[in-house]
Parts: structure tokens; C-alpha cells; sequence
């Protein structure tokens, strides 16, 4: 028996209820999904998370898969569409996370921590340090963070504009 034809007998096993045919199919795949998403997350955990989250999904709409397609295909298209809605609900937090910041104004570091880059960099709402951190600490040019941040080049300007401008202003200098 072809491996092909091993695991369509699979999927339809599976289809009819058992839980072992299931596994043995998560079994062949789980390490392509897990590997696929943490390319994808650059994490681990997010990645594990996200992969069990594909797997419980397939096993609910193992229904809508199609026979003649591949099924490794199917998996990674479901954990792609995972990690673009945990990416978005991750977005959605940070900016809510960012609003508060801009709401409350940041504590100045202690004297002490005038110069500790990362308590500096801390204070910076995240498109804003992530713009300060690829053009100004990385080197890049405003188009390559835009690229990279998938942001309007215009916006990433503002960014590294406004970001140092808050730096400077909690370094205690004056901005030139």
C-alpha cells in the first residue's frame, strides 16, 4: 500500500469517528505544521500553540477536506490562517497597549537609567521602536523598514521622527 493510499484510508477512518486514525495523521504531520509556524511565529510556544490549535480545527472540518488534494497542504493553509489571526489579535493588543501608554505618560527613566537603551526604547509605542531599532540601531534605510514592518514609508518617517524625538527628550537633551 502506497503511503498516499495509507493515509486517504486515514482521513476517511478519521472522518468516521476514530480518534486513532486521527492521531496517526497528526502524527505524519505535526512536525511539518509545527516547523511551517515557526517560521512563520519566530517562536516555539506560539508555534506549538498554534499548531494545536490547526489540529483540533482539522479534526472539526476534517469533512471539507478533499480527497484528491494533499492533506499536508490543507494543514499548513488551516495554521496559516491560524497564525494571520492570532498575528492580527496580537496586533489588536499591542495597540491597545500602545493607546494606554499614550494616554499615561512614561515614568522618566531614574538617573541611573538614562543611558540603558532598552529602558529608553521601552518607553516607545511599538511601531515606534521597532521603526528606531531596524533605521536607526540596524542601519536600515526607511524603505527597507517599511518592507520589513509593512508599513507606508511615510508612517515609518513619522515613526523614527516622533521616536527619536521622545528619546532625546528622555535623555534630558534638546532635539536639533
Amino acid at each position: 500500500m502506497t503511503p498516499a493510499r495509507g493515509e486517504a484510508r486515514l482521513v476517511l477512518e478519521a472522518r468516521s469517528g476514530s480518534d486513532e486514525a486521527f492521531a496517526r495523521l497528526v502524527g505524519l504531520h505535526q512536525q511539518a505544521v509545527r516547523g511551517f509556524l515557526r517560521r512563520l511565529s519566530g517562536s516555539h510556544a506560539d508555534a506549538d500553540d498554534l499548531a494545536q490549535d490547526t489540529f483540533v480545527t482539522a479534526w472539526s472540518r476534517l469533512g471539507a477536506f478533499r480527497p484528491e488534494g494533499s492533506l499536508r497542504a490543507w494543514l499548513c493553509g488551516l495554521a496559516y490562517r491560524k497564525w494571520l489571526t492570532h498575528r492580527r489579535s496580537e496586533a489588536r493588543r499591542a495597540g491597545r497597549e500602545d493607546a494606554a501608554a499614550r494616554e499615561a505618560p512614561p515614568a522618566p527613566p531614574s538617573p541611573d537609567a538614562r543611558l540603558d537603551a532598552a529602558t529608553l526604547l521601552g518607553a516607545l509605542p511599538s511601531e515606534q521602536r521597532a521603526s528606531i531599532a531596524l533605521c536607526l540601531a540596524a542601519g536600515f534605510s526607511h524603505v527597507e523598514a517599511a518592507e520589513a514592518l509593512d508599513l507606508p514609508l511615510g508612517t515609518v518617517k513619522s515613526h523614527v521622527s516622533r521616536g527619536r524625538a521622545k528619546l532625546l527628550q528622555l535623555m534630558g537633551q534638546a532635539d536639533d
